[in-house]
């Protein structure tokens, strides 16, 4: 009975050391795959900070129009018998461009003439009688009175010979203004009435754009009409011809909005280039004034860190990533304005960046981390897993 007790616990210790060599070659096993196990070494899609932005571009579309612009109209009113000129043609002073129906006012010439003609007869008639008073009374033969009165009467007489006259010169004019003329070198540029057509006096028939100065006019909401004030540079291009890029200056904002489109017009004055035709298409753009210089990142570069706005910047030479607190400016179409924190040439982590820690190592695109800064601004390149 002994000897079956002594068998049963060398069993039970043979067992013991069996179990606790098993658990000593796991822990091992354990120990030395921990050891073994490589670095983790995440790829990460990243953007490359290009050169600093300096403000919103602001660029409106407008066509090139005369400084002066004539709309030009008969001074008299009647009806138009001929038209001498069509658009696009170019004027000079005294050149006649339309005519109207002149007879009426030639009739009345010839009235003012006649009319001359009586008052300069009245003239002599009472002239004789004011001679014949004043030798009647020097003889005491008539009163003082009637010479008076003959005096008076040839003073309102030769009155009624100017008025006359004057009447005369007007009806002339009247038949003058039948022709409508140019005062100014200049290019028709539209005809607002034309033959057998009864204009009032002022209606416009011509216009006329004055040679000299070009001007593009443009259409600015209120929004940004404080950024166009009187003497500001700005750049002029044009759709027809792409090469051509000329400095303008701001001339004249509106004070008021239009009605309708509740916008400013702007005028922009240009230099003199015999490239710049009237009624070309202009595009004007303008920088905002005081912008901040900001570099542009994308949206999902952009994380918080202790309630802290910042992005994670990838050092070329090490591999690893850090946390750079950033100062956001404004928000636009392509992603996030960036004012400090940043600077051009800075590889910024672009996605993912909710799994990065300080001093993590990162895998660089292939594309870039063959090349360290050939990617060009906002292009990013990820690596397939």
């Amino acid at each position: 009975m002994s000897f079956v007790k002594t068998r049963r616990n060398v069993s039970f210790v043979f067992k013991g050391l069996v179990v606790a060599a098993a658990f000593g070659a796991l822990t091992a096993c354990s120990e030395e795959k921990k050891a073994e196990a490589p670095e983790v070494v995440r790829p990460v899609k990243v953007t490359e900070v290009a050169a600093a932005d300096n403000g919103r571009k602001l660029q409106y579309s407008g066509s090139v129009k005369a400084r002066t612009e004539m709309n030009l109209g008969f001074r008299v009113a009647g009806k138009i018998t001929e038209r001498l000129v069509d658009v696009g043609e170019r004027v000079r002073p005294g050149d006649v461009l339309a005519k109207l129906d002149a007879v009426d006012y030639q009739l009345a010439v010839r009235r003012a003439e006649a009319d001359l003609s009586s008052a300069q007869k009245q003239v002599e008639i009472s002239g004789l009688a004011r001679r014949r008073a004043e030798t009647l009374a020097e003889k005491s033969i008539s009163s003082q009175s009637q010479f008076e009165q003959a005096q008076l009467a040839n003073d309102q007489a030769i009155s009624q010979r100017e008025s006359a006259q004057s009447a005369l010169d007007q009806a002339r004019n009247q038949v003058a203004y039948t022709e409508l003329k140019s005062d100014q070198n200049g290019i028709v540029t539209a005809v607002s009435a034309d033959i057998g057509q009864v204009v009032a006096s002022g209606t416009p028939v011509l216009s006329v754009a004055v040679e000299g100065s070009k001007e593009v006019q443009i259409a600015v909401p209120e929004m940004d009409v404080a950024q166009f004030k009187p003497g500001k540079t700005v750049k002029a291009r044009f759709w027809s011809a792409t090469d051509l890029v000329l400095d303008g200056k701001v001339r004249e904002v509106a004070g008021s909005a239009d009605a309708q489109s509740r916008t400013f017009a702007v005028r922009v004055s240009l230099p003199d280039d015999p490239r710049v035709l009237l009624g070309m298409t202009a595009t004007i753009e303008a920088g905002e004034d005081n912008a901040v210089a900001t570099y542009a990142v994308p949206l999902a570069a952009l994380s918080k860190k202790d309630g802290q706005s910042v992005v994670w910047i990838v050092d070329r030479g090490k591999g690893t990533v850090s946390s750079r607190a950033v100062k956001v400016a404004d928000f636009s179409d392509d992603g996030v304005r960036v004012a400090e924190g940043i600077a051009k040439g800075d590889l910024v982590v672009s996605a993912g960046t909710q799994f990065m820690k300080e001093d993590m190592k990162v895998k660089l695109p292939e594309a870039i981390a063959s090349r360290f800064g050939s990617v060009s601004s906002l292009t990013t390149a990820s690596l397939a897993p």
